[in-house]
């Protein structure tokens, strides 16, 4: 389907006030068009060879009068209720955007900057926006205006509206052209505004980089080169825009003029055919308005053509495959894990897990240990369904997850990532999310349960103390200490630790050590650590290298193994002595 007629369809869901505005808007223009006939009738019939009738014309005026203030009032409500049934249009439009994100895989946002996927909901739905409220209003007024005329202009006078007639093949030849030249162009604009806004995204969460190893002057080198390209298109296209407006309308006006001087000044000389003054004003009033609504029509070409380049842009969007928000729920289960020949690669055939087999039972804490690249993190996106492995299964208490919805299986689970994002609100409300369930009283349990009053203890209004856009405010061992409380209060039947303690330091490790150690009774735990220090009591062991499970055991027994933990704890052990000896 096109995109004007998706468009078309999202109008029909609040047509209702679209269409009474249109409805009124005709009322208008009927109440409008009517004035210049009585124009015509009170010169015409009562102002004959200088003698005025005055109580006849100022009947008439005041029937004038009337017209006029009806169309005023008709206008402004035309003028209400399409604005409103355009703003439900768009407003509809960013729901089902940014719902439809919701729905879409993690690898989608893998490879597409934040800027752009921004610039999608908010730039080009405004551009949108600007098509039901400004284009919608302005041409079907013109149209309805020009058909008025029109009509006038066959009363008056069949043959000079066949003549007018002509403008109108004309203009829509016009438009044709335009748009060939103007859809390139928007796109490229459209596209250089959403590379700005993830340069803008990017730089700003960057921002302590730059400065830090002090590349203000390139990056903004680098915006402006971008900014300058941008400019070129929105000069091309102003010229264009110029060039379609005002100009050729105004060209066609004169030549109208022209043409209706020649003409009635022919057949008065030729065939001595008089035209009234009643008549001669209505023509020249009808054809002054219907210029005017086709300066209007001309003039939204612009914004026609970037409203339909930002609404294909948005369809994009939606004609992603997404994967529909489930609301099944399942009881909590007891949380065995298990792993089957699973092989898994994010690009083609370019596995970074292979022949992955291990299982987790129910209590377990279960370590994976390895070098950057091992394939830790890749374990844990398929376990969550962030990703589903290429060949092989992942059970759950002897079901395939990958036969049971992604928000279903994630239901009881919880996780606490190396780099912990907190959403702009309250401490409070990052560790409920604003879940229902999770009540002041338990996320209360769950801050005293991993001990953060203790380190949240000098935050002045305590768990009600306001949290900026990823805690930036916060020191790291605060924010991962909400991160895991956050967890924590979901009750989760499998908990996955992804680095959780890497950023922590040593006494707020500690916390969070004797807290696991209460905690994880019940609950299977998955633990991803650099700090070999943190796993030994870990029931099992998994060292992984290049996506392979090389060696598994408990702390001791790898140790006793000698092999590739070995080695790795040791060379961290040396390096916590080389740090005391230097202390």
């Amino acid at each position: 389907m096109s995109t004007s007629k998706r468009l078309v369809k999202y109008a029909l869901y609040f047509k209702q006030p679209i269409f009474l505005g249109l409805f009124l808007l005709t009322g208008a223009v009927i109440a409008e068009f009517t004035g210049p006939f009585i124009a015509k009738h009170i010169i015409d019939e009562h102002m004959t060879m200088g003698h005025i009738q005055v109580e006849p014309i100022a009947w008439l005026l005041c029937i004038y009068l009337i017209l006029a203030m009806i169309t005023a009032v008709l206008r402004y409500f035309m003028f209400v209720y399409l604005q409103i049934g355009a703003n439900r249009v768009v407003q509809k439009l960013r729901q089902d955007v940014f719902g439809h994100i919701q729905t879409l895989p993690i690898q989608y946002f893998d490879h597409l900057p934040a800027g752009k996927i921004v610039a999608r909901v908010t730039n080009d739905t405004e551009a949108v926006r600007n098509l039901y409220v400004q284009v919608l209003s302005n041409i079907a007024t013109s149209v309805i205006s020009i058909g008025g005329v029109y009509v006038a202009l066959f009363i008056l006078n069949w043959k000079m509206a066949v003549i007018a007639l002509v403008m109108i093949p004309g203009v829509y030849l016009w438009m044709i052209l335009y748009r060939r030249y103007a859809s390139e162009y928007n796109k490229v604009i459209r596209t250089k505004i959403a590379d700005l806004n993830a340069m803008i995204n990017e730089s700003i969460q960057g921002m302590s980089i730059i400065q830090a190893f002090r590349r203000e002057k390139q990056m903004t080198k680098e915006f402006d080169e971008m900014n300058e390209e941008h400019y070129a298109y929105q000069r091309k296209l102003l010229f264009l825009d110029s060039a379609t407006s005002f100009n050729l309308v105004s060209a066609i006006r004169l030549i109208m003029f022209a043409i209706f001087i020649l003409y009635f000044g022919t057949r008065s000389i030729t065939a001595g055919a008089f035209v009234t003054a009643g008549t001669l004003y209505a023509f020249v009033d009808y054809l002054t308005k219907l210029f005017t609504p086709i300066t209007n029509i001309v003039n939204q070409f612009s914004q026609l053509e970037r409203s339909l380049v930002a609404g294909n842009r948005v369809f994009e969007v939606l004609d992603l495959d997404g994967e529909k928000v489930s609301k099944k729920t399942i009881p909590r289960y007891k949380g065995n894990v298990v792993f089957k020949d699973v092989f898994f690669a994010y690009k083609d055939d370019e596995y970074v897990l292979q022949n992955i087999s291990f299982a987790a039972k129910q209590g377990e804490t279960v370590a994976l240990v390895g070098h950057t690249g091992s394939g830790k993190s890749s374990i844990m996106n398929l376990l969550f369904r962030f990703y589903d492995p290429q060949k092989g299964k992942v059970y759950i208490d002897g079901v395939d997850i990958t036969s049971v919805p992604r928000q279903t299986i994630r239901q009881h689970m919880g996780i606490v990532l190396q780099d912990p994002y907190l959403f702009t609100g309250t401490v409070l409300s990052n560790i409920s999310l604003n879940e229902p369930r999770i009540t002041r009283e338990k996320a209360e349990a769950a801050l005293k349960a991993v001990g953060a009053e203790h380190v949240l203890g000098n935050l002045e209004k305590g768990i009600d103390e306001p949290v900026v856009e990823k805690g930036s405010t916060l020191s790291s061992g605060q924010r991962q200490l909400i991160s895991f409380a956050r967890a924590l209060a979901f009750d989760p039947a499998i908990l996955i630790l992804d680095e959780a303690t890497s950023s922590i330091d040593t006494e707020t490790e500690e916390i969070i050590q004797h807290a696991m150690d209460v905690l994880k009774k019940g609950r299977t735990t998955f633990i991803i650590a650099h700090r070999l220090s943190t796993i030994k009591n870990a029931d099992r062991i998994l060292v992984l290298e290049r996506g392979i499970i090389k060696e598994q055991g408990t702390h001791d027994e790898l140790l006793k193994l000698g092999g590739i933990y070995t080695k790795m704890y040791q060379m961290q052990a040396r390096s916590l002595d080389k740090k005391v000896s230097a202390q």
